[in-house]
């Protein structure tokens, strides 16, 4: 069994990164390649293309069978070039649920909700003094309600860290934290969902919608939500105060992450799908 990876390789803090290490890990034998790469030789057993955000580019048709680990369905943009270039997979496996339910209805290809996760040798919990009110690494997105929240975050709570940050410093800077924050861009169920509770934090995120967000997480007990920027604050100055419930919350969104979310269980899910759909030689791919 010998697998085509197929991703543009700029950073070790993707997707796509975490990914082919699940897959040398696992011993199956892969080759890594660019999707801008024209020479993708045909002989593989399975081509495997991950979302890096630019779609310039896609693989050739004749390089079958393919499948296609879809990221960005939730923006306008990225949506409607995913959308022409799914025909030719044989799988589209798609980070959010109401992506791949979109596409299905729309292009009819085989598509499969494969969430997000965590890579717990780099979103760690690690034992350091809570000494940031609110942890956020990231951009700021000024044009979402993200950007107006994060404005609002550093004047209302200074003693914070909100801002980006080299990605071998999450989880110092998440494990340091009392509160993790999230606000997605969409209704999208983002890395840094995982990647904050991962670190053993308090995780308070914006109610998101549908989408498998419940499928996944039980808010109140794995984490919190907020609907609007009053209860964002309320909701921060009651858990700054509430150590204990704060930490106990945070102890139990932790302990579903890295047992039921991290990439190791995105990656056996889509290979066991892959072996039940092709069968015979494919079912090596179980791990």
């Amino acid at each position: 069994m010998r697998i085509a990876v197929i991703y543009n390789k700029e950073s070790e803090s993707t997707t796509g990164a975490y990914i082919e290490r699940i897959i040398k890990e696992a011993d199956i034998s892969y080759q890594h390649f660019w999707t801008q790469d024209p020479n993708i030789p045909k002989g593989f057993n399975l081509y495997f293309r991950i979302d890096h955000g630019d779609y310039k580019y896609d693989i050739s048709p004749d390089l079958r069978p393919a499948i296609f680990y879809a990221i960005d369905t939730h923006l306008k943009k990225p949506y409607k070039k995913i959308r022409r270039q799914v025909y030719h997979y044989d799988v589209v496996f798609c980070a959010q649920k109401e992506g791949a339910e979109r596409l299905h209805r729309e292009t009819k290809v085989d598509t499969q909700w494969i969430p997000l996760g965590c890579e717990p040798r780099i979103h760690k919990k690690l034992n350091l003094e809570k000494n940031y009110d609110i942890g956020f690494v990231g951009r700021d997105a000024k044009k979402f309600a993200r950007g107006r929240h994060l404005e609002l975050l550093k004047k209302t709570y200074p003693n914070s860290f909100i801002g980006e940050a080299d990605f071998r410093k999450m989880a110092e800077i998440y494990s340091a934290s009392k509160i993790g924050f999230n606000s997605s861009i969409r209704n999208d169920i983002n890395m840094r969902i995982f990647e904050v509770m991962a670190c053993g934090c308090f995780l308070l995120t914006n109610y998101i919608k549908n989408n498998g967000f419940e499928e996944l997480f039980t808010p109140g007990k794995h984490l919190v939500v907020y609907r609007n920027d009053k209860e964002l604050l309320e909701l921060i100055e009651y858990y700054l105060k509430n150590e204990e419930e704060r930490e106990r919350i945070a102890k139990a969104g932790y302990e579903l992450v890295v047992t039921n979310h991290t990439y190791f269980h995105r990656v056996q899910k889509m290979f066991n799908y892959i072996a039940f759909k092709f069968g015979g030689k494919f079912n090596q791919l179980r791990i």
